[in-house]
């Protein structure tokens, strides 16, 4: 699936226009031993978990992102990008960029960063709260956080969109 052109990466308000109205999206968390993925309905109404990958090599990962995709016709990929509380970029987000940008080299689909803060410590939270044992929470942490991430993703998008999918004067 190697396509000529890179795809376009970088943060979602900056990609939104790019990405068509309608179509599932993949969501990403990046983790140094697994990839949680989500996706969404066309309608970007509701993310749900996937899958956890097994990080092995990065070819093999891409691939696994990419048959994803196709199976559930995504138009575009919407990568967590952990950013430290001050807002500031540490080597976690520099990885995630590292890897939006190998990724993008396989691909014509948008890649969108998204600012993901807090996101698994705030499914881990919510599953203990839910009584998940610790040994289902830490095999579903990642693809879990990866819908938290997308779900941010939808509503911002939503809110960018007017009634008539119009650009609104909102401003995030």
């Amino acid at each position: 699936m190697n396509s000529p052109v890179a795809a376009l990466v970088g943060p979602l308000a900056e990609l939104a226009s790019a990405l068509p109205a309608r179509g599932a999206l993949l969501g990403l968390d990046l983790g140094t031993k697994t990839i949680g993925v989500a996706s969404c309905d066309p309608d970007r109404r509701l993310a749900t978990v996937v899958e956890t990958v097994r990080r092995t090599k990065f070819t093999a990962d891409a691939q696994r992102l990419l048959v994803l995709a196709e199976e559930r016709r995504a138009v575009g990929f919407v990568l967590g990008l952990p950013l430290n509380m001050d807002g500031s970029e540490g080597p976690r987000a520099q990885a995630s960029r590292t890897f939006a940008r190998n990724f993008s080299k396989l691909t014509t689909l948008p890649i969108a960063l998204w600012d993901e803060r807090l996101s698994t410590v705030a499914v881990e939270r919510a599953l203990i709260s839910a009584d998940v044992s610790r040994a289902k929470r830490a095999a579903v942490v990642d693809q879990h956080a990866a819908a938290f991430i997308l779900e941010g993703a939808i509503d911002f998008l939503a809110h960018q969109a007017g009634p008539d999918g119009d650009e609104s004067e909102d401003t995030f």
